[in-house]
């Protein structure tokens, strides 16, 4: 999850500009394309304007809830020839086969760690959201940074949202870690995200690679990152938490 950071964002990149609901930190654009497209936007004729009387028509990207997929190489599908058969896009499918109005943006960044994330949370949170998918500390743990320092970390990402957003329901989504990094500091890691769920009172993913991690045909050569199947199960176990809560908004 700590390769060639800065040559995957820039792969990323023109992707998600280019897909209709993923957006790779570029949010203003996702009003702006969906006010040339949507239909329902009402058409400012020469009439309107000599008369001072045009109205303004929210789009349907303005009306809509967002979702912020905020994590590392596991959200922004490093590997993947396609950023859309990663899984926020997969959910965008989910959630667009129910008619639900909602849009997905992809903010993964690949070689995040907890830090990366604290330092850029006050920008991605300049827009409103309705749902939070936090999804980091994975490579805090395989670089070995102290346990207390991803806590922190962590935390300082939750109170940020809550403070700039607090009708934002926030998920947070767990991480383990391979064996060999010793079982202690296993264990303690795996603590955290439950700790930090219970406190915070957040929705939580035990493993957001859950029937995924260790099985190496759903990884791929790296025996880290999903595979195109892989990320169609890390989507459903994703979707187990998220669907109810965006039924309900």
């Amino acid at each position: 999850m700590s390769k060639a950071q800065n040559k995957q964002l820039q792969l990323n990149l023109p992707m998600t500009r280019a897909h209709k609901f993923l957006k790779f930190c570029y949010f203003m654009m996702v009003l702006l394309l969906s006010a040339c497209g949507n239909e329902t936007s009402k058409k400012i004729t020469q009439e309107d304007v000599s008369t001072d009387k045009i109205e303004v028509t929210l789009t349907a990207a303005e009306t809509s809830g967002t979702i912020l997929c905020f994590g590392d190489s596991i959200t922004a599908g490093y590997g993947l020839e396609d950023i859309n058969d990663a899984f926020p896009a997969i959910l965008q499918q989910k959630i667009d086969s129910l008619d639900l109005n909602y849009t997905v943006i992809n903010s993964g960044l690949s070689g995040e760690t907890t830090a990366g994330g604290k330092s850029r949370i006050n920008w991605v949170m300049n827009q409103d959201i309705s749902v939070f998918v936090l999804e980091l500390g994975g490579n805090d743990g395989l670089r070995g940074v102290p346990l207390s320092e991803t806590r922190m970390n962590l935390q300082a990402i939750i109170d940020a949202v809550k403070e700039k957003s607090p009708e934002t329901t926030i998920i947070l989504a767990g991480m383990e870690l391979p064996p060999n990094m010793g079982q202690d500091y296993t264990n303690e890691f795996r603590s955290i995200f439950a700790d930090l769920a219970d406190q915070n009172k957040l929705e939580f993913i035990p493993f957001i690679l859950k029937d995924v991690g260790g099985i190496e045909e759903l990884n791929q050569s790296d025996g880290i990152h999903p595979t195109v199947e892989g990320h169609k199960i890390v989507a459903n176990t994703v979707w187990e938490v998220l669907k109810p809560l965006i039924a309900l908004k």
